[in-house]
């Protein structure tokens, strides 16, 4: 017999998945602007400003199925290799952001895509980012939850000076659907909920996005330029183009 806890687990992550896929219009839509974006070789930014939310960039950095052209943003300030509680003072620390982008020479060219990866996305990082993407002419694409932003009170600390949501400042608004708290599973006597969920729900979004740009891209005779796995037999020579291709341009292939 299942343990309740983990069958309660299960089901509220399907559950969710389930919701995700209620916007699965919106998905298509910006997987059309990242295929169009790969078919002119430019290079697809990802960034989760603020602790676990940068898991998403490296779910898709040099992931076996995964687009070559994906250049992860992992800064040092709000990954929690560094600190945790230091991830959480950089990602509400405004204009930060603005240095990691010039960092990682990001919005030289009219028109690059950027995706900003935040569940809950209210921090300054997550709004900074979202509003010099703007600036520089960029294409934003953000993975957050419109409930959890809209139930967050507008002084609360972790908010952007604006109080602004960054579902509200991005071009292509993808709803990742996670709940109030994160958290989910109750469990008697202790006293707070366990089992999160936000990179469930960044990671499923994010890949739902790239899936259909794989797609885009083949409809339009184009070949999706795939990693294979490098443990698969003949995966080191398969991806060896790629390599050559993107080392230069992708920071954190090499």
């Amino acid at each position: 017999m299942t343990n309740p806890e983990f069958r309660a687990y299960k089901d509220k992550i399907s559950a969710l998945m389930e919701e995700i896929l209620q916007g699965s219009a919106a998905i298509e839509k910006a997987g059309a602007v990242v295929a169009e974006a790969i078919t002119k070789d430019q290079l697809i930014h990802v960034i989760g400003p603020g602790g676990h939310s940068s898991m998403a960039a490296e779910e898709v950095l040099w992931r076996a199925g995964g687009l070559a052209p994906v250049n992860a943003i992992l800064d040092a300030g709000f990954n929690l290799i560094h600190g945790a509680k230091r991830s959480n003072i950089v990602e509400r620390t405004p204009g930060y952001a603005i240095g990691v982008l010039d960092a990682y020479r990001v919005g030289r060219v009219p028109g690059e895509v950027i995706i900003i990866v935040n569940a809950y996305g209210v921090n300054a990082m997550c709004i900074d980012v979202a509003l010099e993407a703007k600036r520089r002419g960029m294409i934003s694409i953000g993975i957050t939850s419109r409930s959890f932003a809209d139930s967050l009170p507008a002084d609360h600390p972790a908010r952007h000076p604006s109080r602004k949501s960054l579902y509200q400042e991005v071009d292509h608004f993808l709803d990742c659907r996670l709940p109030l708290g994160d958290a989910v599973v109750e469990i008697e006597g202790a006293g707070e909920k366990t089992g999160p969920t936000s990179t469930f729900c960044n990671a499923f979004t994010i890949n739902l996005l790239m899936i259909e740009a794989v797609k885009r891209l083949a409809q339009a005779g184009v070949t999706p330029p795939l990693w294979r796995s490098a443990n698969m037999p003949g995966g080191d020579a398969a991806n060896r183009a790629l390599e050559e291709k993107y080392f230069p341009r992708v920071r954190h292939l090499a």
